[in-house]
């Protein structure tokens, strides 16, 4: 889990970032000011998708990208995307999402079970502000070897700026996925049952989860952010009713950790 969230967060600065400064910019691309943050965060959350168990863990955090972006609001639940309109008010392009191999090695709650292969999830997102302090979201994507199914994200946040420096922002979330895509994650066939131990299960497709996530950030410094997020999330559907989630997981999956990352700004010909 955590190498995916530094690669999320490594691609999603410069990914969201790049079309409204590169349309800004005459010369090359890479011509004008760019800023690189590095950083850390540090998590307390479930071992895999539908684990009861939960694991600390850290990661690096690392973005780059171009100075003068119009995004209003992100969260860390946003996937790296590329926005080809960009009013302000509304965006929509291209999104996508790593996937990191999930095997026994992960959890012996997995040994016997086929992994999930690393690979990922390309499509697109589309995002609306109907007022200064929400924002509504929704990214759809299809499985590239990790799993073949589709998977769709749906987030509602409300943010607010209690002082110049601090934010609080929270919201709803949902998210649905295709037969193939529970199969890969939930499944358990035959062989897999023998060799786990686990009831045989065959999913449909339906909705994966609903949830609720918050985060408090402080700008310490005008290069220093820092933050502390909260995550909870239900199993639902295809997911809650997986034999891997019954017999040795939860449906109640929760996250919380910490964040700081520190921008340095350069200029480039």
């Amino acid at each position: 889990m955590s190498r995916q969230h530094f690669f999320k967060f490594a691609l999603s600065a410069f990914l969201i970032s790049a079309p409204a400064a590169m349309a800004q910019e005459a010369g090359h691309f890479w011509s004008g000011d760019w800023y690189l943050k590095v950083g850390a965060t540090g998590f307390l959350g479930p071992k895999y998708d539908g684990s009861s168990k939960r694991l600390f863990q850290a990661a690096p955090l690392i973005s780059l990208g171009k100075s003068g972006s119009s995004v209003r609001f992100s969260s860390r639940n946003d996937n790296p995307s590329f926005a080809f309109v960009d009013t302000g008010a509304f965006r929509a392009g291209v999104a996508g999402k790593l996937i990191f191999d999930r095997d026994g090695d992960t959890s012996s709650d997995l040994k016997g079970l086929s992994p999930v292969k690393f690979g990922g999830e390309l499509g697109g997102f589309a995002e609306v502000y109907p007022t200064d302090w929400l924002r509504l979201r929704a990214e759809v994507r299809q499985g590239i070897r990790s799993h073949h199914g589709v998977v769709a994200d749906v987030a509602a946040d409300g943010f607010v700026d209690v002082t110049d420096n601090i934010r609080v922002s929270a919201g709803p979330r949902l998210s649905a996925a295709t037969s193939d895509y529970f199969e890969a994650y939930y499944g358990v066939n035959g062989a897999e049952a023998a060799a786990s131990g686990l009831s045989e299960y065959k999913p449909s497709g339906g909705l994966n989860s609903v949830g609720v996530g918050t985060a408090i950030t402080w700008q310490a410094t005008d290069k220093l952010d820092t933050s502390a997020f909260a995550e909870y999330k239900r199993l639902k559907g295809p997911a809650a009713d997986s034999s891997l989630v019954k017999e040795r997981g939860s449906r109640n999956q929760f996250m919380v950790g910490l964040s700081a990352t520190y921008r340095f700004d350069f200029s480039l010909d």
